[in-house]
């Protein structure tokens, strides 16, 4: 019992050590990073639960990634496992910052630099893409293709478009989601009594 409580202190420490070190260019880009190793790696939740908490957390104020590594680690063991899992993901980097401060601040019109990071936005770019294609994916299959395109169109008119707040925009998603099935059998059972009807 014990070996398998302190088993799961140092899989939260290094995996979330992992996100918060080899994260780059912020939260979103962090994501795919602790969905490998949640989901695929340690198995802690499924896809489906992944995308439930990445909703809430987008709804939510504050960091995604830091939101995201709490509720990891307090999914596994509590309170303690919420603090070694925050503290595992903004540590190294925090302190990794600092103490480099002054190296970046001189590197920062190397070209050396530069090219490692455009080298570096393509990975990132495909990482997300291919996170976005999996969950729309999921959506298509749980809402259908009609209805999942309809509601894409919405999301990206009430963002790009109108310029909505994001969190107000998945607090719109999330409400119409708790909604969503029983809209759906309403709508079949009025359908069926036509169809009876007809028949």
């Amino acid at each position: 019992m014990g070996s398998s409580k302190y088993g799961d202190y140092g899989q939260l420490f290094w995996a979330m050590f992992k996100t918060g070190v080899l994260g780059f260019g912020g939260g979103p880009s962090v994501i795919p990073l602790i969905r490998h190793e949640a989901v695929k790696t340690y198995n802690w939740i499924d896809n489906d639960e992944f995308g439930e908490i990445l909703a809430l957390a987008n709804a939510l104020p504050g960091p995604i990634a830091t939101k995201m590594a709490a509720y990891l680690g307090y999914r596994k063991r509590g309170t303690l496992g919420a603090t070694v899992a925050v503290l595992s993901h903004i540590l190294p980097s925090a302190l990794a910052m600092i103490a480099l401060m002054s190296v970046v601040q001189y590197l920062s019109g190397s070209q050396i630099v530069q090219g490692m990071i455009a080298g570096v936005i393509p990975v990132v770019a495909v990482m997300l893409g291919v996170m976005a294609y999996e969950f729309g994916e999921k959506a298509i299959k749980g809402l259908g293709a009609k209805l999942g395109i309809v509601l894409f169109v919405a999301a990206f008119a009430l963002l790009q478009l109108l310029d909505v707040h994001d969190a107000i925009v998945i607090a719109l998603f999330l409400a119409y989601g708790a909604f969503h099935f029983k809209i759906v059998r309403k709508l079949r059972e009025r359908k069926q009594p036509k169809e009876t009807s007809g028949g």
